[in-house]
């Protein structure tokens, strides 16, 4: 299978990794905008983004290799393709359930486990040694970090950040683009737009249109969105 990734920074080390390891897994070009001109290093393509339309064959697979959630949502909604264009992959070292559901363009990182019944929606990313537990949703554009557990039927909406060895009780809901600090313990919903820290957490800043902001009036402050 040909592949194209985006990205070339250090999230897309891990990811290219796992891509050369994988058997009839092909890396054709490795895409970033910090590339002015298309260049090759043994064999593989080294260009800016524009280049993709050029690359694209029957059966490419594209993965975004970007750990930034926004930007990888700005990325998708910029380029021309379709959901099943995008590599859905797992490291072989990840444990993902059955009975669990990934979406198209999501990566399972090494270690990583999903358990039964979880759902992980389109272009997220369960980072190294994270836990999504049974019957969790995540959505689309998340980022679960390394080493963080979300138990049993936990709920995320879209662009959630989690930070590394967070942990979140279960039957919990995570309203859209909120962050989670790293090492913190959420115990009560957490509203959109919201950034969370401490053990147990507390809400430290708020966020309009998934920008930095004080505007207390525009806040939507409800559990689940």
């Amino acid at each position: 299978m040909r592949i194209i990734i985006i990205g070339d920074g250090g999230h897309s080390k891990v990811v290219q990794e796992m891509i050369f390891a994988k058997e009839n897994y092909h890396v054709v070009a490795i895409l970033d905008d910090k590339y002015e001109r298309g260049f090759q290093i043994e064999g593989v393509i080294h260009a800016p983004v524009s280049y993709l339309i050029k690359l694209l064959r029957k059966g490419t697979k594209v993965v975004i290799a970007i750990g930034d959630n926004k930007v990888r949502k700005e990325i998708v909604e910029q380029l021309p393709l379709l959901p099943k264009h995008y590599l859905s992959i797992a490291h072989p070292s990840a444990i993902v359930s059955k009975s669990a559901t990934i979406g198209f363009g999501s990566v399972i990182m090494p270690h990583a486990i999903i358990n039964a019944n979880a759902e992980v929606g389109m272009y997220s990313i369960i980072n190294t040694s994270a836990i999504v537990e049974h019957d969790s949703t995540i959505g689309d554009y998340s980022h679960v970090s390394p080493n963080a557990t979300l138990a049993g039927n936990v709920s995320t909406g879209e662009g959630v950040h989690v930070g590394s060895s967070a942990t979140i009780i279960p039957g919990k809901h995570l309203g859209k683009w909120s962050i989670i600090g790293a090492g913190s313990t959420v115990i009560e919903h957490i509203p959109a737009y919201s950034k969370a820290v401490g053990s147990p957490t507390r809400i430290i800043d708020r966020f309009v249109n998934n920008d930095k902001t004080k505007k207390e009036g525009e806040l939507i402050d409800r559990a689940k969105n």
